[in-house]
């Protein structure tokens, strides 16, 4: 449903043009979902698990939000705290209405139709 709104909303655009690349949701490594990394990589991840080693042998890896994942991207390394705080200033908190917002999956249509051909298929 997520993929489904991004696509028109047209960020899997950006996405592709700067080469960045998103894996389903799920338990990764442990469930195959996801590729491994260059050995000894440095890993920034929006995932669960932050053990070194798994996303890749001598991986280490560090956990944070979705916001700090986008900035890392940006910056090409984990910035620090005044380079957070300031990106979070310019970049987010100024559209955080739009960012930050529920999406009723429920009230789409899209949504709605893909559910009731989902039930027909299992009756």
């Amino acid at each position: 449903m997520d993929q489904d709104q991004l696509k028109k909303e047209g960020v899997y655009n950006v996405f592709n043009k700067v080469g960045a690349r998103t894996e389903i949701p799920g338990c990764s490594l442990c469930m195959g979902n996801q590729a491994r990394v260059d050995d000894n990589a440095l890993v920034f991840s929006t995932s669960t698990r932050n053990f070194d080693n798994r996303l890749g042998k001598g991986a280490q890896v560090y956990l944070g939000s979705a916001e700090l994942a986008a900035f890392c991207a940006l910056f090409g390394y984990i910035p620090n705290k005044e380079e957070y705080l300031n990106l979070m200033s310019d970049k987010i908190n100024a559209f955080a209405a739009s960012i930050y917002q529920y999406l009723n999956f429920n009230l789409m249509d899209d949504y709605k139709a893909k559910k009731v051909i989902e039930i027909n298929q299992v009756n």
